[in-house]
C-alpha cells in the first residue's frame, strides 16, 4: 500500500502549455470568460497549467492578475502533452514570424494544438491550416492565408491534431453565436487522452 502511495506522490500531472497573445481589446472580459474557462477546464481534468505569452510580463486588469510562466521563446514543447491558443480578441494583423515559428513546431513534434478565433489566424499565417478543416466565425476562404484551408463552419473542428473554434465569448456576446471555448478545451482533453493511451 505504502509503495503505491509513494509511486502516485511521484507522478506528475500532465502539462498543457497557455499561450496568451498580448494585446487584446476586451482584456478583462476575455481573461475571465476565455483564458479563465480554459484554465479551470483544463484544471478539473488534471493537467498542469503553464502560461506563456511573447513578453513575458504580467498582465493585470482591475479585477484580473495573470503573471506568465514563461516567455513563449523559452518553452520547450517537448514538456508539453498539449497546446492551446485562446482568441483573446487578436486579429491576424499582430501576428508574429515567432508565433508562426513555434505553431510549426508544435506540429511537427505531433502535439495536439488547439485555436479559438484570433488563434487560428496564427495557425493559418502557419500555413498548418493547408488541406486541414477549420472553424472560423465566418468563411474566410477568399483570404490568401485561408484559402488552401477548409472552412467547417463555426463550431468546434478537429483534423488531425488540430482542433479550432470559430466563436470566442467576445464574438459570442456580441453576435449571439455558441461561444467555443468549453468545447475547444474539452476536444483537446480527449485529443491528449487518445494519443497517450
Amino acid at each position: 500500500m505504502l509503495c503505491s502511495i509513494l509511486v502516485s506522490f511521484d507522478r506528475t500531472a500532465p502539462k498543457i502549455l497557455l499561450f496568451i497573445q498580448d494585446g487584446s481589446m476586451g482584456l478583462e472580459f476575455m481573461l475571465i470568460h476565455e483564458v479563465g474557462k480554459m484554465k479551470q477546464i483544463l484544471k478539473q481534468a488534471g493537467f498542469e497549467i503553464t502560461t506563456a505569452t511573447m513578453s513575458g510580463e504580467i498582465i493585470k486588469t482591475d479585477s484580473v492578475t495573470i503573471e506568465p510562466d514563461l516567455k513563449l521563446s523559452e518553452v520547450k514543447i517537448e514538456n508539453y502533452e498539449g497546446f492551446i491558443i485562446p482568441c483573446m480578441a487578436v486579429g491576424d494583423t499582430l501576428v508574429t514570424s515567432e508565433e508562426i515559428s513555434f505553431v510549426k513546431k508544435v506540429v511537427s513534434q505531433g502535439k495536439p494544438l488547439a485555436a479559438q478565433l484570433g488563434g487560428v489566424y496564427i495557425l493559418a499565417k502557419a500555413g498548418i491550416l493547408n488541406g486541414k478543416k477549420y472553424a472560423l466565425i465566418d468563411d474566410a476562404s477568399m483570404s490568401p492565408v485561408f484559402k488552401s484551408g477548409i472552412y467547417s463552419g463555426r463550431g468546434v473542428v478537429q483534423d488531425g491534431i488540430i482542433i479550432t473554434s470559430g466563436v470566442c465569448p467576445a464574438m459570442a456576446r456580441e453576435k449571439g453565436y455558441q461561444d467555443g471555448t468549453g468545447m475547444l478545451a474539452q476536444t483537446l482533453i480527449d485529443a491528449i487522452k487518445a494519443k497517450t493511451k
